[in-house]
């Protein structure tokens, strides 16, 4: 691993060439730079039909990065990127099976280049199945996961998580683990490899938990019945009397006493855990919550054992005490984001700089990789 002088975090000194995408991709890339490492992205000249086009400041997943514009059909601009990627431990592309390799910049072509490459693959079907070539999104990913058709409430069809499940918890969190796995082993082969990051293996890992359940028996009932899909009433969200909402996760019966001491709800309601008994807690708890306002609720509850929490709205989140007092928020040229996570007691990464706009501090970057655009033309 390079030492700088400039960078700190855990990866500081691993330098990522990434290459342009949307959705997972790029959070990967974020991911990396937060960690510390040097992520140069490498970006089209001509902007296409991808993704959800907003300035660049609002595109936080390029938080951190330095950006070098390349129109990868001319010669010099190849010989650029493939200069980098000589110089790159590691490379995220995005794009489906076989673009990579129709544009000279396969896995065969860059390890062969530079051994010690890791290449990092995301895709939603995999390299290789008979969805492979496929176009997809979240939502198509995570339907073959299974993931999808838990989620929701009774009678009601499936809901999309947002994009969060399949994009990024089973794509780019699945990839960036990949990179981090495949660096250290690394450090003990001295050797390179490919990594087939595909978004519908990453959401079926989330769903380990949920099908051990379902072959013990405890997920017996339709969606929306069963104790974690808003089936028991101590796992759900309550309406308050501002219309604002309480979340309540008192699985153990141990919380569930803690709330009825609180707040006099009847004990003997609260701890009856067969489901034909649901209905009516969900009916005495939904009256109950709608007594007090959300935040009532909370100034009673927060500070003990009952499983209560605030269900805050994005512009609220950096206000709350807790979130507060760990600076998980911050706000750059008034954009409010998450701060960098995990936290590390001796390598902490940097407050993560801005999005780069399209250009950006590439050049800058690729300098101190020790390339030059002109001796590469």
């Amino acid at each position: 691993m390079r030492e700088t002088t400039t960078s700190r975090g855990p990866l500081a000194g691993i330098r990522v060439v990434e290459f342009g995408g949307i959705g997972p991709g790029p959070m990967c890339g974020m991911l990396l730079a937060d960690m510390g490492a040097e992520v140069l992205l490498i970006e089209r000249p001509e902007v296409g039909d991808v993704g959800i086009p907003r300035p660049r400041r609002f595109e936080i997943a390029h938080r951190g990065k330095a950006s070098l514009v390349l129109d990868l059909k001319q010669s010099s601009s190849r010989e650029m990127a493939m200069a980098l990627i000589g110089q790159a431990d590691v490379v995220i592309e995005g794009f489906r099976p076989g673009t990579m390799e129709r544009m000279g910049f396969g896995p065969d072509e860059c390890l062969a280049l530079n051994p010690r490459l890791v290449y990092g693959r995301m895709t939603g079907f995999g390299q290789s199945g008979a969805l492979a070539a496929r176009a997809g999104h979240d939502i198509n990913y995570i339907s073959l996961s299974g993931a999808l058709h838990a989620i929701g409430r009774a009678g009601q069809p499936p809901t999309p998580p947002l994009n969060l499940v399949g994009d990024y918890a089973g794509g780019s969190m699945l990839l960036t683990l990949g990179i981090a796995s495949a660096l250290v082993e690394r450090a003990r082969s001295g050797a390179g490899q490919v990594i087939d990051a595909a978004m519908v293996e990453g959401a079926s890992l989330l769903m380990a938990s949920y099908y051990g359940m379902l072959a013990a028996g405890l997920v017996p009932r339709s969606r929306g019945e069963n104790l974690l899909d808003s089936g028991a009433p101590f796992y759900d969200v309550y309406e308050c009397s501002d219309g604002r909402y309480v979340a309540f996760g008192a699985i153990e019966r141990k919380f569930r006493e803690v709330f009825a001491d609180k707040t006099g709800f009847p004990l003997a309601l609260l701890l009856r855990d067969e489901p034909t008994c649901w209905p009516e807690m969900r009916t005495e708890l939904i009256a109950f919550f709608l007594q007090r306002t959300r935040d009532e609720w909370c100034k009673l509850l927060e500070d003990c054992d009952a499983c209560v929490t605030p269900v805050l709205a994005p512009e609220e989140v950096a206000q709350h005490r807790h979130n507060a007092q760990r600076q998980s928020f911050f706000s750059a040229q008034g954009v409010l984001q998450p701060a960098t996570a995990p936290r590390f007691s001796r390598s902490s990464a940097e407050k993560p700089g801005l999005p780069p706009e399209p250009g950006e501090g590439g050049l800058v970057m690729a300098r101190a990789w020790g390339i030059e655009k002109h001796s590469v033309q």
